[in-house]
């Protein structure tokens, strides 16, 4: 697919402008951190977090088209009488690393149908580096619009994988840190996701329960088309619950690998 054309790159691309133009004085300042509000998922916003949200939304206001926004600080948005579809919209999954000047944030937006039951479309963006992912369902995945695929690494001792288990649940992961190769941690699923979908990374990791919709919707569509999988913890396919509040927990790899980390997490 070279979805130049597609109406929702179009508007992912606007509204990614849109906020990295209203935090670009923010980033890596004291003030970004700032705390404004206690967000729609239970979460504190901050300053950086409300600027790129109020940006994003002004966009998709501007479309013209009705929808149903679900974003991180402000919950749910219905623009219209009859929405067509949702956006599920973290406008800035990485807040500590913008605020630290630490270049791994990034915007995601998944467009899905009104209930999040199909995802049609994801976009995620790394405000600081220039890496635009995207994927339309059934039409594979791209990284600044070559098409991508995740690793086929299947060797438990050469894996690379971001795993977040400290803390919650930190016996769960015990042993994926004593089998694997490398573990890296860079602070914004979302991009993460796209690392496992390239092939920079061979899985994704999180069992602290903590995960919202907004995190992971437009990242589980990338790497389901770079030929991924992403389930629960124990294997079960993952639902997108239709709140901000709710909290997941998810297991994503290259497809290869899938069986034998959710093996070590259960202990086996």
């Amino acid at each position: 697919m070279n979805s130049a054309d597609s109406s929702f790159l179009k508007l992912s691309r606007e509204a990614f402008k849109a906020a990295t133009d209203s935090i670009c004085d923010l980033a890596g300042t004291d003030a970004a951190g700032s705390f404004v509000c206690m967000g729609a998922d239970g979460t504190p916003t901050t300053r950086i977090d409300l600027a790129a949200e109020d940006a994003i939304v002004e966009i998709l206001k501007a479309d013209g088209r009705s929808m149903r926004i679900i974003s991180e600080e402000m919950g749910e948005l219905i623009l219209g009488d009859s929405p067509e579809f949702s956006i599920v919209l973290d406008p800035l999954d990485g807040t500590y690393n913008s605020s630290v000047g630490i270049p791994f944030y990034s915007v995601s937006l998944a467009v899905t149908s009104c209930d999040l039951s199909d995802l049609r479309f994801g976009y995620v963006s790394n405000l600081a580096l220039r890496e635009e992912y995207y994927a339309e369902a059934g039409k594979g995945a791209y990284l600044n619009g070559k098409k991508i695929k995740a690793s086929l690494n299947s060797d438990l001792r050469e894996l690379c994988v971001s795993v977040y288990g400290y803390r919650q649940n930190v016996e769960r992961t015990r042993k994926i840190y004593k089998n694997v190769r490398r573990i890296r941690l860079f602070g914004s699923v979302a991009l993460e996701l796209c690392y496992v979908a390239s092939g920079r990374l061979d899985a994704l990791v999180d069992v602290r329960n903590a995960l919202r919709v907004t995190d992971v919707a437009a990242g589980e569509l990338i790497l389901a088309e770079a030929g991924g999988l992403v389930t629960d913890g124990y294997g079960n396919s993952l639902r997108l619950p239709d709140n901000v509040t709710a909290r997941v927990e998810m297991v994503a790899s290259n497809g290869h690998v899938h069986e034998k980390l959710l093996e070590l997490l259960s202990g086996g």
